[in-house]
């Protein structure tokens, strides 16, 4: 595999696999840290289920705290890759310069502030007093070492959008076989427990965000990390564009807390763990399938981003009909695996037989809508990678809002099992919608940066 890929040259045939399947490895891998930490803490001698419920309550809000990397490295990276399009490498620096003093900078506001409020977040999004400790227990450990994760993850941003996949792949790697080697020695071998998992995950980031600045402040990559010639009009510009990758994560994991909390809720008396336990599994299964999905869909914007700040069209085009093939081919073959699979993903976290039932059934309708979810994927990422924030949060938004709907309304008509139906009615209403958008306005989206770089070289010239 290529080391560095040619955004501008290459065949787009060849160039957008060469470069989705390192970031969609590297997707799938980083599952791992969230999957392998629930799998060895569901397995935990009597107190495995209960252990498991805690850890899914912290999930959602560790994984809202990872969003921020999202605002400021899919925020960064875009304008980036326009930038080395346009070939202003001087503005390039400076976009990684900011980026870097921003990630930094919100990495320590965001771990005080967990810290400061873990009791009251984990008691609002679903813990109980019985799951309350083994949630305690994970959170404060893992949000001590969040800095790291939220450094290795955002700046993997900025090495992927320079056309090398494979080093941002290499750094996911890193940290997810660490934790896999890690995890039942601290858990197992040392008795820690949640806590075991935690730490091993802590070093596993450390891991990953140090071979990230290994490569930043290398000689790898032509655009590396540098001090100076910082503005708060280019940090305003990265976080308008990271706005929406942001709200997206945000706003996937209100979602889960949302979940949880209609679970407690609505759920017999004695029973709204065990189904919160049932929505982990469930949750972890479809980390599996969107992770990867994003993995497609956000590695490749390096290539619409460095086409679009160059005004080439076609290879836009002729790049978005590929990716739409990948992320629509990898759903469904997740959608088979789903069905043949959904026991045996089940056992892995839990031996209690009326627990892996609800699993099964439960994964089964999660998924019904998952093959058009991929084209949904990579409509708002495209939108997102072309500085089209407008579209890309409104079509967002909207397949949220679906969820929320469906979530509140559907306990009120209907047996509490049948609430993961909220999942296949906003994935396939959403991508409608987005796929109508999309060929309303991206012609003239495209004219109109043709028109702008034309004026560009005008004035160049």
């Amino acid at each position: 595999m290529k080391t560095v890929n040619h955004l501008g040259t290459d065949p787009i045939g060849k160039l957008v696999p060469r470069i989705a399947f390192p970031s969609m490895l590297a997707q799938f891998v980083s599952v791992l840290y969230s999957i392998v930490d629930r799998m060895y803490i569901g397995h935990i001698a009597s107190v495995g289920d209960l252990a498991l419920a805690g850890v899914g309550v912290c999930g959602p809000i560790l994984t809202m705290i990872g969003a921020f990397s999202s605002l400021i490295g899919v925020g960064g990276a875009p304008l980036l890759g326009i930038r080395l399009g346009e070939k202003n490498e001087k503005e390039v620096s400076r976009i990684l310069a900011n980026a870097f003093l921003m990630l930094v900078s919100l990495s320590l506001v965001l771990t005080a502030a967990a810290l400061f409020f873990t009791r009251p977040m984990l008691m609002a999004f679903g813990a109980s007093t019985v799951t309350y400790p083994y949630a305690r227990a994970y959170f404060m450990i893992y949000v001590s070492g969040s800095v790291f994760a939220l450094l290795s993850t955002g700046l993997n941003q900025f090495v992927i959008c320079q056309g090398f996949a494979s080093e941002g792949m290499k750094s996911v790697l890193l940290g997810a076989v660490l934790n896999l080697l890690l995890d039942p020695v601290f858990i197992f071998v040392l008795h820690l427990g949640v806590r075991g998992a935690a730490i091993a995950t802590v070093l596993s980031q450390i891991a990953s965000c140090l071979y990230m600045l290994h490569i930043l402040f290398g000689k790898t990559i032509p655009i590396r990390i540098t001090f100076g010639g910082y503005s708060f009009a280019i940090m305003k510009r990265i976080l308008t564009v990271g706005f929406t990758p942001f709200l997206i994560i945000a706003i996937d994991n209100v979602m889960i807390i949302a979940m949880n909390a209609v679970l407690q809720r609505y759920a017999p008396a004695g029973q709204g763990d065990s189904f919160i336990t049932c929505a982990t599994i469930v949750q972890s299964f479809m980390l599996i399938i969107t992770m990867p999905l994003g993995g497609i869909s956000g590695g490749t914007q390096s290539i619409l981003a460095y086409n679009y700040g160059a005004g080439n069209s076609r290879r836009i085009l002729e790049a978005q009909k590929t990716i739409i093939a990948l992320c629509a081919g990898f759903t469904t073959l997740m959608f088979l695996i789903s069905n043949a699979a959904g026991t045996l993903f089940a056992q892995l976290f839990t031996s209690d037989p009326q627990i892996v039932s609800m699993v099964v059934r439960a994964i089964h309708i999660s998924t019904l809508s998952v093959i058009p979810l991929g084209i949904q994927y990579e409509i708002v990422d495209g939108f997102t990678a072309m500085g089209c924030v407008r579209y890309s949060f409104a079509l967002s938004f909207f397949r949220k809002f679906v969820y929320f709907i469906a979530l509140f309304l559907l306990p009120r008509f209907f047996a509490l099992e049948n609430i993961f139906y909220v999942e296949p009615i906003s994935d396939l209403i959403g991508p409608v919608v987005s796929m109508i958008v999309y060929w309303t306005s991206i012609q003239k989206i495209l004219k109109q940066r043709e028109e702008a770089v034309r004026l560009m070289h005008t004035k160049k010239a």
